[in-house]
């Protein structure tokens, strides 16, 4: 993307600003202020000014501000969707998954805030604490800043800023530069659902402005690669501050011997295909048994010849949209090249496609192996390499050689081996004959083992990663002084040591059996 300067109605400048272009066109479709350390540093201010009354609602009260946000968000679907088309280039269905799944996110976390954010009674049978009432709390931490990636406009942006906002934090949202113009309708949202003032911001801009609330924010959540997660991390780490990272993945796709080959071949081209194969969660590797692989290989084959790939229109247009982020072309023929310098075939597809739009057909490999880069870097498109394996115990150990941990998915009828086997996986998700739709169960934790993060979203751990942990002991009934107190009393310790030997030692609760 070009950086341009903006003029207003009077000539006069506004300062620096990005160019955001149709991927499947070439076409200029808007321009958002490419904003300065201080502009990001002013709205976090104004962000912790705010925050400290939006926690002061009840769990109930930002319930209903997210129920105004899902009837808007319902409301103006189809703005949306036509929105994350142009500015992302993908296929409208896959456009729509977003705003099902933004919906599905403020009915969740509205409805499972109060119980997950509870307090916590806590039982302790210490001589010291006995008589003494003790919880823990969940408190907010303040201003959250989530850094979105440019693949899922809005899920992997505004879904993220959904939870922290039920913890009763405030969000500043980053959007990746390449696709900023969805979370800018996110922000209209929040002002015409009646949100209160600075809860919900959007700052946009490029890397920089990203560092700057790295910088400012009192957490990070950080969707994007793994060389830029470490720098995230890195600097968090030098405020003492938390961060959360979903980074990069080599997701990985096995094919047990007795699979239903249809059902195989189906999840294998939506989990490697759908998005554009522009997701962390994308197959991009795929192991098959050697007893069915001619014949699934042959029905993967046929299906993927089928598969549309242009501009997307209505719905039905197309199968795969357009590369969104300019350099990821030149990252797919790398891939290819080297595959095929090393010994691979090209069933299918295999190259970029001339236009004004950026594209990449779909493109099936065959013939590879563990030397190659399409088998162990991350290539964020819709390739698919597909290897021969002659056991399932092979097909573990394969899918574990990689430094990427994220995800990972088993096809088989079996479904009590394919567990056993899938749990041998170094992954932090694993899905058996599906691939991708554990995302949409917000109750199921979601993060990446290895180098493909840190933390998770989803489940019950994707709400209480924004708070911080007090833990409250109250004496209900204090005498004016213990047995253990100052100045010690050998009696009063002889009496603790013949309690601790009851409870832990060889006394009564604790004799040796």
């Amino acid at each position: 993307m070009a950086q341009t300067r903006s003029l207003m109605t009077d000539g006069s400048p506004t300062g620096a600003h990005i160019a955001v272009d149709n991927p499947a066109t070439g076409a200029l479709v808007g321009h958002v202020s490419d904003a300065s350390a201080e502009e990001v540093a002013e709205a976090v201010v104004r962000a912790r000014r705010a925050q400290r009354g939006w926690a002061e609602l009840d769990v109930r009260s930002r319930a209903e501000f997210f129920a105004r946000g899902r009837r808007w968000l319902m409301a103006h679907r189809q703005e949306i969707t036509d929105c994350i088309v142009e500015e992302n280039g993908k296929a409208q269905e896959d456009a729509i998954i977003e705003v099902v799944y933004c919906a599905g996110a403020f009915a969740h976390w509205a409805k499972q805030a109060r119980s997950l954010l509870a307090r916590t009674k806590i039982r302790s049978f210490s001589p010291f604490v006995l008589g003494r009432s003790m919880y823990t709390r969940r408190v907010p931490l303040g201003v959250v800043g989530v850094i979105g990636p440019w693949n899922n406009p809005l899920l992997n942006s505004f879904g993220d800023a959904i939870p922290a906002l039920a913890a009763g934090n405030t969000v500043v949202l980053k959007p990746s530069e390449h696709t900023p113009l969805t979370a800018l309708l996110m922000e209209r949202m929040a002002r015409e659902c009646g949100w209160p003032k600075d809860v919900f911001q959007v700052v946009t801009g490029a890397g920089a402005t990203g560092q700057a609330l790295v910088d400012t924010a009192d957490f990070v959540m950080f969707t994007g690669s793994t060389r830029t997660g470490r720098l995230v991390a890195a600097r968090a780490g030098e405020r003492l501050i938390p961060c959360s990272l979903e980074l990069g993945g080599k997701d990985a796709l096995v094919v047990l011997a007795d699979a239903s080959l249809e059902r195989a071949v189906n999840v294998t081209i939506q989990g490697a295909l759908s998005n554009g194969g522009q997701m962390c969660t994308s197959v991009e590797r795929v192991y098959v048994e050697e007893p069915v692989y001619d014949a699934f290989l042959d029905l993967l084959r046929e299906r993927f010849q089928q598969v549309t790939s242009g501009t997307p229109g209505e719905l039905g247009s197309t199968d795969v949209g357009a590369v969104t982020f300019p350099p990821q072309l030149a990252v797919m023929k790398e891939h290819v090249d080297d595959a095929l310098h090393k010994g691979a075939r090209v069933l299918v597809g295999g190259h970029s496609v001339d236009g004004p739009g950026r594209f990449f057909e779909p493109t099936l490999l065959v013939d590879v192996d563990h030397t190659m880069k399409c088998m162990r870097e991350e290539t964020f498109g819709p390739t698919l390499p597909v290897m021969k394996v002659a056991s399932a115990e092979e097909a573990v150990r394969l899918v574990n050689d990689s430094s990427y941990g994220l995800q990972a998915s088993i096809i088989g009828s079996n479904v009590k081996r394919a567990r056993r086997l899938a749990e041998q996986f170094e992954v932090g998700c694993v899905t058996i004959n599906d691939a991708q739709t554990n995302y949409m169960a917000l109750g199921l934790p979601m993060g990446g083992w290895k180098e493909s993060g840190l933390g998770v979203r989803h489940g019950a751990e994707g709400i209480k990663k924004y708070t911080r942990l007090q833990a409250v002991s109250a004496n209900r009934f204090p005498m004016r002084r213990d047995m253990h107190m100052i100045p010690y009393e050998p009696s009063a310790y002889r009496f603790i040591l013949r309690l601790a030997d009851v409870m832990y030692g060889v006394g009564l609760r604790g004799r040796a059996k």
